[in-house]
């Protein structure tokens, strides 16, 4: 009942339901995006800790007790109750999960326990952001990768097969003039940003001039903006500018 992953006939190593996996990288990615832009927007890392906190907990969970206990994995398990389920290897979930272990427990140490932020913590929330990100969106576990580079024993049943190398399909190859149109869509975008930028910004209600005038107290920087280096992100967000 405790032990990592399950037995599937045809499977030569215990494995987890990828599509549950990527349910609950989707679900955990929701709140890490809003805490981290909570903490960045305003200062307050409340959010942040509870979350990282929450992290913590369904991480060790995972991997020192079982997977099918995990919060995260228990909703993600019923919201894909009713899909086919896809298989992927045991150990190198484990191995990839015990990675996000180590991240939360240092982002706890050092937001919670040092207390400080700073260029640390963007970087210890990013990586948490990006990880899941790839895994619930992309179906690629970077950590999976990983495991391949520290195991004799490659890793077997990744999603998609990508543990095996193979020709790579028609489908799966990408064009000069497919590359060509997403590099002109990003020349655009950088044409037009000028432009976006020196637009008035949007009113919120019929006392946008009155809020405008914010006392000068209001807009001192906090010292969180300053060690980001986003002083006037700041004041603009705050009606400062």
């Amino acid at each position: 009942m405790l032990e990592f992953g399950e037995r599937v006939d045809g499977y030569a190593v215990r494995v987890v339901n990828e599509r549950e996996v990527r349910a609950g990288a989707g679900l955990l990615l929701v709140p890490a995006l809003i805490a981290f832009f909570s903490a960045c927007s305003t200062g307050d890392f409340t959010l942040a800790r509870m979350v990282i906190l929450a992290f913590a907990v369904d991480f060790s969970i995972r991997v020192f007790v079982s997977p099918r206990f995990a919060p995260s994995l228990v909703l993600a398990r019923y919201l894909v109750r009713k899909q086919q389920p896809e298989y992927s290897g045991a150990p190198q979930k484990r191995f990839a999960w015990s990675l996000g272990l180590v991240i939360a427990s240092f982002m706890l140490v050092w937001t919670t326990g040092f207390n400080l932020a700073g260029p640390v913590a963007v970087l210890g929330c990013l990586t948490c952001i990006v990880l899941l990100w790839s895994e619930s969106v992309l179906g690629v576990c970077i950590g999976c990768t990983l495991y391949n580079l520290v195991h004799r024993e490659r890793a077997q049943h990744c999603p998609g097969g990508s543990c095996e190398v193979e020709p790579r399909s028609a489908s799966g190859s990408v064009s000069f003039w497919q590359v060509s149109v997403a590099v002109a869509l990003l020349i655009g975008l950088a044409a037009a940003a000028p432009v976006v930028a020196g637009l008035d910004q949007p009113g919120v209600g019929p006392d946008r001039a009155d809020s405008a005038l914010t006392p000068s107290a209001e807009c001192e920087v906090p010292d969180f903006a300053r060690a980001l280096g986003h002083e006037e992100l700041w004041r603009r967000h705050n009606g400062c500018a």
